[in-house]
This record gives C-alpha cells, sequence and structure tokens, in this order.
C-alpha cells in the first residue's frame, strides 16, 4: 500500500474536500492533456473539493469566465477538442488573465501510449485526432499538437500507473491544498525492468546493495517486511550511502523550496522494484518526515510477482 506521511483527507472520497469557502481567493486551474489521461477525473475530483468545474469550454469564452468577480476558483477542461483549440492561444489567455492580478494553474495529464491504447481499447471510443484510423495515430498527433501545454505547465501528472482513486487523490493533494511556502514531496520506488517513472526528478538507482531476490526465503517477499528492511541495512554498502543521500537532501530540498518548487519526486530504482527500492524509500521517507520534510511514499511496481520482475540470472547463479 501506499504509506501517506501527512495525514489523510478527513473528506469522504465523494464530498465536497475543504469546501468553496476555504477555497476562497485560490488560484484558478485550466486542465488540458492528453485524451484518456484523466482529464474528466481530475475536473471531478477539483469540483468535489469546491471548484466551479466547466469542460470543454470554447477559448473564446475563457477570459469571460476567468474574469468573473467571484472569490471562487474555477476548473476549466480545455483539450484537442475544444472549439478553436489552439495551444499557443491558450496560453496568451492564460497569460492575460493571470498578468491581471488572480493566479492560474495550468495542469498537464500525460500518460504512456501503451496505457492510453489500452484504455482506447476498453471504452471501445475513437481517438478525437483519429475517428477513423488507429488509435496509436491520435495519440502521436494530439501529443505533438500539446507539446507546448506540456511545456508551459505549472504541474504535470503521469497517469500511466494511476487508478481514478490515485488521480483524484494527487489532484487533491497537490492544488486543492495550494498553500504557498510548503514543498511538495513525494517519494517512489520503481524498478528498472519497467522503465524510469515519468514524473521523476530526482533518480537514485539501489542496484549496487545486495539483491535480496537471490534469497530464497526473501525472495516472495518485498520490502515492507522487516526481514529484507534487515537484509538491506546489513549490505555494508548501505550506512555510508544512506548517510552521504540525506546530506544531499537536506541541501538540495531547502535550494528547491527557496527558488519556489512546489513539487518534487524523488525516484528509487532498483531491477524489479519490489525489495531494494522500497525499502530505501521507505527509510528515506521515514527520516525526511522526522527532519520536518512531510512526504507521500509511492512503491509502482512492488504489487507485482517475483516472477513478473524477475531479473536476468547473474553469472554463475540460476533462478532456483
Amino acid at each position: 500500500m501506499d504509506r501517506p506521511v501527512t495525514p489523510d483527507d478527513p473528506q469522504q472520497e465523494d464530498g465536497r474536500g475543504p469546501g468553496r469557502m476555504a477555497l476562497a481567493g485560490a488560484p484558478h486551474v485550466v486542465v488540458t492533456g492528453l485524451s484518456g489521461a484523466g482529464k474528466s477525473t481530475a475536473l471531478r475530483a477539483l469540483e468535489d473539493a469546491g471548484y466551479e468545474a466547466v469542460d470543454n469550454l470554447p477559448l473564446s469564452l475563457l477570459p469571460a469566465l476567468l474574469a468573473v468577480e467571484d472569490p471562487h476558483p474555477v476548473a476549466v477542461g480545455v483539450d484537442s477538442r475544444t472549439r478553436a483549440f489552439a495551444p499557443e492561444a491558450l496560453l496568451a489567455r492564460i497569460a492575460e488573465q493571470a498578468a491581471g492580478g488572480r493566479p492560474i494553474r495550468l495542469l498537464f495529464l500525460d500518460c504512456a501510449d501503451a496505457e492510453l491504447v489500452r484504455r482506447f481499447g476498453e471504452t471501445r471510443r475513437p481517438h478525437p485526432l483519429a475517428p477513423d484510423r488507429p488509435v496509436a495515430d491520435g495519440i502521436a498527433r494530439e501529443r505533438e499538437v500539446l507539446a507546448p501545454l506540456r511545456l508551459a505547465a505549472d504541474l504535470v501528472l503521469d497517469t500511466s500507473d494511476s487508478s481514478p482513486h490515485d488521480l483524484r487523490r494527487l489532484v487533491r493533494e497537490r492544488l486543492v491544498s495550494d498553500a504557498p511556502g510548503p514543498l511538495t514531496l513525494t517519494i517512489t520506488s520503481f524498478g528498472y525492468s519497467r522503465g524510469l517513472p515519468r514524473d521523476a526528478d530526482l533518480v537514485f538507482d539501489m542496484r549496487f546493495l545486495k539483491n535480496p531476490h537471490w534469497d530464497p526465503e526473501l525472495r516472495p517477499l518485498d520490502g515492507l517486511d522487516p526481514a529484507v528492511v534487515a537484509h538491506v541495512r546489513a549490505d555494508p554498502l548501505f550506512a555510508p550511502a544512506f548517510e552521504r543521500l540525506m546530506a544531499l537532501l537536506s541541501e538540495l530540498l531547502p535550494g528547491y523550496r527557496r527558488e519556489g518548487r512546489a513539487y518534487l519526486t524523488i525516484a528509487f530504482g532498483c531491477t524489479g522494484g519490489r525489495h531494494r527500492s522500497v525499502a530505501v524509500a521507505e527509510l528515506v521517507g521515514e527520516a525526511l518526515g522526522r527532519s520536518g520534510w512531510p512526504n507521500l511514499v509511492v512503491h509502482r511496481d512492488r504489487g507485482l510477482s517475483a516472477t513478473e520482475v524477475a531479473p536476468a540470472p547473474a553469472a554463475g547463479k540460476g533462478m532456483g
């Protein structure tokens, strides 16, 4: 399970979150991104939290909506289906409105191509940019069209490995609780066998530690098990590396916060993402929490079975 270090939202999943009054004066949010990446889910999460949510608003009407004298924030969904959609025009309108004094956040939802193809296959819907061609063609075209928005976004959320529940939680954590100042930290473990996390800012490779996979008793366990944690800690390289890592983070995190960075994802990887990276991510999360840096720990690949993520045999070793 993912382990939130900060307290969970006390509101129910389908409640109104902190409520409209608590959001008075909060930034407006423009939600965009790839079709199938979760824009509707993100908008519903913002609406549940107290935002006025509007989807697929024509760009010509956006200035009038954002200029309304109302202290409560608006969440607007805009994508390639929007009438007269043009990324450059959208960015210009956002800049014009932001210059008037009310901050506007641009949220971009990204997703891996293979996952988008799978989602469109499940819904049996054609891609809006490729109604009579393969879904992959529409995804490639849309990714090209939306590239300027992704580059300019205040926050990019990759939903490749996220359920709707995960996405709603991330939207609440990163947009609804948007008080200035704190640096929101996410610490994730992953397996190199499935590729790097797409939203990682800092990546640390834990494959220099002895692999619990080669211990038959530890192989079926994961990095949350005390026996695996003890195995990782017992490696002679762990203690000095961990000490230097924490010293490095103690230098970097204040700098990121000073420079106005609101969100940071620190990723720890090992071969399969079940043992070493999980244990180290947990230990780092606990140490940072004790040092006054609240964080959310997420384990991307921990739930995979040992056979799904089994590394190639080391020289002279079998898989038995």
